[in-house]
C-alpha cells in the first residue's frame, strides 16, 4: 500500500476549513440514527402504513448510497466546494420540508431529497481534504477526524433526538439540521478552497445511471433479504442490481470520460484498503443490530437510555484515531491497520463470551470501537493517497459506497446468521426475543429466550473476530 512523503504544511486556514467541513459529516450521519428515536412520535402523527414507514426509514440511505459515485464524480468535474455547498441548502430546505411534512408522502419525498443532499456531502469533504491538506502526517490527522466527525454524528443523533422529543415536536430532529447548513454556507466560501479537474467531454449520464442502479438494487435486495428473509423481492434486487453492476464496468471500459478508472481499482494499492473498509464496516454495524437488542429489549431500555450507555464507544475513537496517526508515521499505515484489526478482534472476541452484564457488553463494544475507528481513518487516508488527485471525488465515493455496502451486508448477513442460531437455540414455535422480553422475570421462556440471544450474540461475535483476523492476515501478505 501507498506510503507518501511529506510536502507542504497546512495552516490556521486549512484547520479552519475542516473545523467546517466536520459540520456536514456529523449531520449526516446523525440523520441517519436520529430516526429511530422519532419514529413513534411521527407515527403517533402521521399515522403512516407499514409500506410508507419503511420508505420512511429506508429511502434516505437507499438514495445517499446510489448517488454517492456519481456525486463524486461530478465534484471532480464542476467544483468539490461548489457541489457541497449547493448540497448544504439542498440539504437544509429538505430539512425544513421534513420538520413540516403534514402527510407520509410528504415525509417520504423530503427524506428522498435528503438523501440526494447527502450524497454530495461525505464525497465533497473528504475530496476537499486531499486538497487542503498536502502533508501525509496532516492528512492521516484531518482524515481522523472526518471519520470520528461521522461516528460522532450516528451516536449522537439518538442523544439529540431523544432530549428534543421530550421538549418539541418531532419535526426539530430535522430544524436543527438548517442553523449549521447556514454556517457551512456563511463560512465555506471564505475558508474552503475551491478544486476541480479540467473536464474533457460529456459526463457519462448513462454510466450514472447505471451506477445508481446498480447501487440501489443490491442495497435494496439486501436490507429486504435482513427484514423478510428470502423471497422473490430481495432475489430480484439483487439481481437487477448485479445486472446493472456489469453494464457500469462495460460502460466504463468504452466511456471517453469514465465515471470511476477502473485501472485503479484493479490496482492493490487501492482495491486492499477498500476491501478492508468494507469489512471493518460490516463487523461494526452489523453487530450493532445485537447491540440495540440486548440494550433495549434484553435489558429494557430506553432508546435515549441506550444510546447514552454507548457514549463510551464513541468517547475512544478519537483515541483509537490519535494513536493511529501517530503509529502510521512511525511504524508506517500497514502494520496500523493490522493492529487496529487486531485490536477489533479481540473486542469481539471478548463479545463471544456469556454476557454478563450491560458494562462488560459496553467494555468488549469500547475495545472493537478502539480497533476499528484506528482502522477507519487509517484506511480511508491510504485510499485517498491511492488516488490522484484529480480524482479525489472518485475515491471518496467509492470508499463511501464500499461502506454502505459493508454496513447493509453485515445487517443482513450477521442478522440471518443470528436468526437462524436462535431459532435453533429455542424450542418450536417459542416467543421471540422481543415477546419474550415483555414476560415475568424468572419466566422459564423468558430465560430461554435470554440464554438464545446470547448464543446469537456470541456466534455473531465469532464471525466478526473471524474476519477481522483475516483482514489483518490480508494487510501482512500484500503490504
Amino acid at each position: 500500500m501507498l506510503e507518501e512523503t511529506t510536502s507542504s504544511t497546512a495552516g490556521p486556514r486549512e484547520w479552519a476549513g475542516l473545523a467546517v467541513l466536520l459540520l456536514p459529516c456529523v449531520l449526516a450521519s446523525m440523520d441517519m440514527s436520529v430516526m429511530f428515536v422519532a419514529m413513534p412520535s411521527l407515527t403517533a402523527d402521521l399515522e403512516p402504513s407499514g409500506s410508507q414507514l419503511l420508505w420512511i426509514m429506508d429511502s434516505y440511505g437507499f438514495l445517499l448510497a446510489g448517488l454517492l459515485i456519481t456525486m463524486g464524480t461530478l465534484g471532480d468535474r464542476i467544483g468539490r466546494r461548489r457541489l457541497l455547498l449547493a448540497g448544504a441548502a439542498a440539504f437544509g430546505g429538505a430539512s425544513v420540508l421534513a420538520a413540516f411534512s403534514a402527510t407520509p408522502t410528504m415525509l417520504i419525498v423530503a427524506r428522498m431529497l435528503l438523501g440526494i443532499a447527502g450524497a454530495t456531502l461525505a464525497p465533497s469533504t473528504l475530496a476537499l481534504i486531499r486538497g487542503m491538506f498536502h502533508d501525509a502526517r496532516q492528512r492521516a490527522t484531518a482524515v481522523g477526524l472526518w471519520t470520528a466527525g461521522f461516528a460522532g454524528g450516528a451516536v449522537l443523533g439518538p442523544i439529540i433526538g431523544g432530549l428534543l422529543l421530550q421538549h418539541f415536536h418531532w419535526g426539530s430532529v430535522f430544524l436543527i439540521n438548517v442553523p449549521v447548513m447556514l454556517l457551512l454556507l456563511a463560512l465555506g466560501p471564505l475558508l474552503l478552497p475551491e478544486h476541480r479537474t479540467l473536464a474533457e467531454g460529456p459526463f457519462d449520464l448513462l454510466g450514472a445511471v447505471l451506477s445508481i442502479g446498480s447501487v440501489l438494487g443490491i442495497v435494496y435486495g439486501v436490507k429486504q433479504f435482513a427484514a423478510h428473509g428470502f423471497g422473490w423481492l430481495p432475489i430480484a434486487g439483487c439481481v437487477a442490481g448485479l445486472v446493472a453492476g456489469v453494464a457500469f464496468v462495460r460502460r466504463q471500459r468504452t466511456a471517453a470520460r469514465p465515471l470511476i478508472d477502473l485501472a485503479l481499482v484493479r490496482s492493490r494499492a487501492f482495491a486492499v484498503p477498500l476491501l478492508i473498509d468494507l469489512l471493518a464496516t460490516f463487523a461494526l454495524v452489523g453487530f450493532n443490530l445485537f447491540t440495540w437488542q440486548y440494550l433495549q429489549v434484553v435489558l429494557g431500555m430506553s432508546p435515549l437510555e441506550s444510546a447514552l450507555w454507548a457514549l463510551p464507544t464513541f468517547a475512544v475513537m478519537p483515541i483509537g484515531i490519535g494513536v493511529a496517526a501517530t503509529l502510521a508515521a512511525r511504524i508506517g499505515k500497514p502494520r496500523v491497520l493490522a493492529l487496529g484489526l487486531l485490536v477489533a478482534a479481540a473486542g469481539f472476541g471478548l463479545l463471544a463470551l456469556p454476557l454478563p452484564g450491560a458494562a462488560y457488553f459496553i467494555a468488549a463494544l469500547t475495545v472493537v470501537s478502539l480497533g476499528i475507528a484506528g482502522v477507519a481513518a487509517v484506511v480511508t487516508d491510504v485510499i485517498l493517497s491511492a488516488a490522484p488527485p484529480e480524482r479525489a471525488g472518485m475515491a471518496s465515493a467509492m470508499a463511501e459506497t464500499s461502506a454502505e455496502f459493508g454496513g447493509a451486508m453485515g445487517i443482513a448477513l450477521l442478522g440471518s446468521i443470528g436468526a437462524a442460531v436462535y431459532r435453533a437455540a429455542m424450542p418450536s414455535g417459542a416467543e421471540t426475543l422481543e415477546a419474550a422480553a415483555k414476560l415475568p422475570p424468572g419466566d422459564a421462556l423468558r430465560e430461554a429466550a435470554f440464554a438464545a440471544f446470547s448464543t446469537e450474540t456470541g456466534v455473531a461475535a465469532v464471525v466478526c473476530a473471524g474476519l477481522m483476523l483475516g483482514a489483518a492476515v490480508v494487510i501482512v501478505r500484500v503490504r
